[in-house]
């Protein structure tokens, strides 16, 4: 079991000069970072271990096949 952990995301009108559209931005950065979202949709229902592992796995795969590519592209190979 995954333990919770408390986030606490906080960004000050002084932090953004006093522009609000800043710091809604601003907020909304902090908490993509912080994968406050991301956490509470997988919580959101049970996923066995196995599906879990085979998710990961593609991810992993289709991370460094993104990678592979982009090493490619700076080399200029196709």
């Amino acid at each position: 079991m995954s333990r919770k952990r408390s986030v606490n995301v906080v960004v000050t009108l002084r932090e953004t000069k006093g522009d609000q559209n800043r710091l809604i931005r601003k907020f909304i950065k902090k908490v993509k970072k912080a994968k406050i979202v991301e956490q509470f949709r997988e919580n959101m229902f049970y996923e066995k271990p196995s599906a879990k592992r085979r998710r990961q796995k593609l991810k992993k795969k289709e991370n460094a096949r993104k990678a592979q590519e982009e090493r490619n592209k700076k080399l200029v190979i196709k």
